[in-house]
C-alpha cells in the first residue's frame, strides 16, 4: 500500500492538474498513431448508475476551494502523478494494471438518457424529461451489437446468448421497479439480441444488498422469467420446456418483428438452460471462501465474481449494474456518509478484486473491464453539500483486453468541470469497446426504418488506449 506521507506534498498538490502520465508531445504522438486493435474476447462492463463524482474518485483537485475539492483526501497511486481518493486504497495500489479516461462528457444531463447514451453510444431519441423507460426505437446496446456480430460470425443466431446483465435489469430495485431504464436492450435490432438478465431481490424498501453481506440463499442469480439455474438440470428439461412461456411474458417485445425473433429467442434460452458451463457459472458457491471474501460478500462483489465466471464459461459481454436502490446511490444530491462508508469501499473492494483475479488467472489480457457512470457530479457543492447532475465531464476506468496500463488520458480544467484536452464522447467510448472486441464500429446494420446505419455513428476509437 502506498501512503500519502511517503510522497512530497508539493508533488501531490501539483498533480491535480495536467495530463497525468503523459507529456504533451507524447499525447500528441499517441493521438496521431494508428494503434493496433484490442485483443479482447470479452467485456465486463461495471455500470455505476447515478453518476460517481469525478472529484471523489480519480480527478482529485487538492488545490481547489473547499466547496469544489470536497471532504476527501487524495492519496498517491502506483501510476506516476495519479491521485486517487483516500477511500479507494486498493484501486490505488493496483493502478499499474488499468488506465483512466478523464474526459468523457455529453450534454444529456439525465439518468435514463445518459444510461442509454453510455450503453449504446447513441444519444437517446427521447428528450430530457420526456420519459424514463425503454422504447421500440432505442439504439442497440453495445452488448447486443456484439451478440449480433457473433451471430454473423457463426452464421446463426440459434445458440445460447453470450450477453448477460447481472444482478438485475437497470432500475429494478428502485421505486418498486417502476423504472425499467433504457440502454441495456437490443431495441430495434430485435429481442433475439436482448441480454439474459438475472434477478436478485432486496429484503425491503430500505434494504441495499449492494453493500451489505448477503447470504447464499439470496445469491441464486435466478434468470429473469425462469426458475433458478439450480433447478434447471438438463435431465429435467424435457418436461419443463413450458418454462419458456414465462420468458415470453417477462420480456416485452421492442419491435414489430414477431416471426423470427420469438422462436430464435426461445431456442437461445433453451440453449442457455442446457449449457452446463453457463449454469455452473452462476453457482458462486463453487468458489473458495478466500476468493469470495476478497470480492466482498455484498451484492456488488459477488456479482463481479459471477461476471468473471460467466466470461470463463464463454460470455462475450457482461454488464454488472451497481444500480440506484431507493435512498442509496451514486446520485448523491445531499451529503451523507453513504459515499465514503459504503459506495466507495464496496467499489474499491469488488473492482480491484476482479482486476487482480483476472490477472492472476491469465485472463486480463483477453478481458476488458471498464467501470463508469452515465455522468459525473457538479464541481461546486450545493447547499446540502451534495453534488448535482453533471454530464459534461466524467471518467472511466479501463483495464485489460489490450488496453494500455498506467495511462491517464485527458486533462480537465482546474475545477474538474470541462475537458481541456482529449474530449471524449459516448460515441468514442462505444467505438472503442467494439474495436477492442474486434468488431468494426462502422459495421452496417438495418434499423427500424429499414435504413442501413453504422453500429456507432460519429464515434472514433480512442487509439491512445491501445499503445
Amino acid at each position: 500500500m502506498l501512503h500519502l506521507a511517503s510522497v512530497d506534498r508539493r508533488r501531490i498538490l501539483s498533480a491535480g492538474s495536467g495530463l497525468l502520465g503523459l507529456s504533451l508531445p507524447k499525447a500528441m504522438q499517441l493521438t496521431a498513431s494508428e494503434a493496433a486493435a484490442g485483443t479482447a474476447d470479452a467485456v465486463i462492463f461495471v455500470f455505476l448508475f447515478g453518476g460517481p463524482s469525478q472529484l471523489e474518485t480519480f480527478d482529485m483537485k487538492p488545490n481547489a476551494p473547499d466547496k469544489i475539492r470536497g471532504p476527501f483526501r487524495p492519496i498517491p497511486s502506483r501510476t506516476p502523478g495519479l491521485l486517487v481518493c483516500e477511500h479507494l486504497p486498493r484501486l490505488a495500489n493496483i493502478s499499474d494494471r488499468y488506465s483512466v479516461l478523464r474526459t468523457l462528457g455529453h450534454s444529456f444531463n439525465d439518468h435514463s438518457g445518459g444510461g442509454h447514451y453510455l450503453q449504446t453510444g447513441k444519444r437517446w431519441h427521447v428528450p430530457i424529461g420526456g420519459g424514463f423507460n425503454p422504447t421500440p426505437r432505442d439504439w442497440p446496446s453495445i452488448g447486443s451489437g456484439i451478440d449480433h456480430a457473433e451471430s454473423r460470425k457463426t452464421g446463426s443466431s440459434r445458440r445460447a446468448s453470450r450477453y448477460f446483465v447481472i444482478p438485475n435489469s437497470l432500475g429494478r430495485l428502485q421505486e418498486a421497479g417502476q423504472y425499467r431504464r433504457p440502454g441495456e436492450y437490443a431495441g430495434w435490432l430485435g429481442k433475439t439480441h436482448n441480454p439474459v438478465t438475472t434477478i436478485v431481490d432486496k429484503k425491503d424498501v430500505k434494504d441495499n444488498p449492494y453493500w451489505r453481506n448477503c447470504v447464499d440463499s439470496e445469491l441464486t442469480f435466478q434468470l429473469d422469467g425462469m426458475a433458478s439455474p439450480e433447478g434447471l438440470a438438463g435431465d429435467r428439461l424435457s418436461g419443463r420446456v413450458s418454462v419458456l412461456e414465462k420468458i415470453d411474458a417477462a420480456r416485452k417485445s421492442f419491435d414489430d418483428r414477431p416471426a423470427g425473433d420469438l422462436s430464435l429467442f426461445r431456442e437461445k434460452a433453451l440453449g442457455l438452460m442446457t449449457s452446463s458451463g453457463i449454469r455452473a457459472a452462476f453457482d458462486i458457491r463453487r468458489e473458495s471462501d478466500k476468493i469470495r471474501d476478497r470480492y466482498g460478500r455484498h451484492l456488488l462483489g459477488q456479482s463481479c465474481l459471477a461476471a468473471r465466471r460467466l466470461v470463463e464459461a464463454g460470455a462475450k459481454f457482461v454488464t454488472v449494474h451497481y444500480d440506484c436502490v431507493d435512498g442509496y446511490s451514486w446520485d448523491s444530491h445531499v451529503h451523507s456518509k453513504d459515499v465514503h462508508q459504503h459506495l466507495l469501499p464496496t467499489l474499491d473492494q469488488a473492482l480491484s478484486a476482479l482486476i487482480e483475479d483476472l490477472d492472476s488467472r491469465g485472463m486480463l489480457g483477453r478481458t476488458m473491464v471498464t467501470a463508469l457512470g452515465e455522468m459525473g457530479r457538479t464541481p461546486k457543492a450545493n447547499a446540502a453539500w451534495g453534488r448535482d447532475h453533471w454530464s459534461f465531464l466524467f471518467q472511466a476506468l479501463v483495464a485489460g483486453g489490450g488496453a494500455a496500463r498506467e495511462a491517464v488520458l485527458g486533462q480537465s480544467d482546474r475545477d474538474a468541470a470541462h475537458a481541456l484536452s482529449l474530449p471524449l464522447s459516448p460515441e468514442d467510448f462505444a467505438a472503442t469497446l467494439y474495436h477492442a472486441m474486434g468488431v468494426d464500429p462502422e459495421s452496417r446494420i438495418t434499423d427500424y426504418l429499414g435504413r442501413e446505419v453504422s453500429l456507432v455513428e460519429g464515434g472514433r476509437v480512442i487509439r491512445q488506449l491501445f499503445t
